[in-house]
């Protein structure tokens, strides 16, 4: 417990200087408003144009949404510092590699979470005009966090990997993708191997959680995501370093 204390201590320190840093730019704001755009579009177009007063739709195109989003938030996390030299200086800081990868998927999960807390206003308007279940609206958020937090993982691994920020963006917008729409092929799958690619699946387990239903298997995988993609990144660096 003190072990995880400390390195959520220096995890702190690096995601607080990363979310600064997303909002002392343009970029921040730009994918946010791109973000809430298509989402706007996904619910209104539900809304009235259907007469439903749901949140399926987003919820159902969120992985897809957060496939290209996230990528694009984490890209620049070590590759812009690698371009620019700042990389040396990072990682004579006195602070483990764990700390700061830990702090770097951190901020990058902080900042999604920002971008879709104005998409609560969508709820509470359903909440008004419908009685739609409590349930599944509160398991789509959970799992978005959750979302958030692998794709993230994913990303700053990418960009682990390269010095090149639109390389860190191809891949990992690529490994994302994947996860989001493999369930989608399931049909040219042989029937044995099916069960095998739904849990590949990260839109598999999210849509789980999206319909309120509370399996430890669906966090779980989300845990194992992150924890994989964070050990490949400190493996990343610690090989640079």
């Amino acid at each position: 417990m003190e072990q995880f204390k400390e390195i959520m201590k220096g995890a702190k320190l690096i995601a607080k200087k990363e979310l600064s840093g997303y909002f002392s730019t343009p970029i921040g704001y730009i994918v946010i408003s791109v973000f809430l755009v298509i989402a706007g579009f996904l619910f209104f177009s539900t809304f009235f144009l259907y007469g439903q007063a749901e949140l399926r739709a987003y919820f159902e195109l969120l992985p897809l949404l957060f496939a290209f989003v996230i990528p694009a938030i984490t890209m620049r996390l070590f590759a812009e510092e690698r371009n620019t030299g700042s990389f040396e200086m990072l990682m004579t800081l006195p602070l483990s590699t764990i700390q700061v990868v830990a702090g770097k998927i951190l901020a990058a999960t902080l900042f999604a979470s920002i971008m879709i807390s104005p998409t609560l206003v969508y709820a509470v308007s359903v909440a008004f005009v419908g009685s739609p279940d409590i349930g599944p609206i509160i398991g789509g958020y959970a799992g978005a966090v959750l979302l958030a937090a692998a794709y993230a993982s994913i990303g700053v691994f990418a960009s682990s990997m390269t010095r090149n920020q639109i390389v860190a963006f191809i891949i990992g917008f690529a490994i994302c993708i994947v996860l989001s729409l493999i369930t989608k092929f399931l049909y040219f799958i042989s029937p044995k191997l099916v069960l095998l690619f739904e849990y590949i699946s990260a839109d598999y387990h999210f849509q789980n959680i999206a319909r309120g239903v509370v399996d430890s298997r669906n966090i779980i995988y989300f845990a194992s995501v992150i924890a994989l993609s964070s050990l490949a990144s400190i493996y990343q660096l610690e090989v640079r370093r």
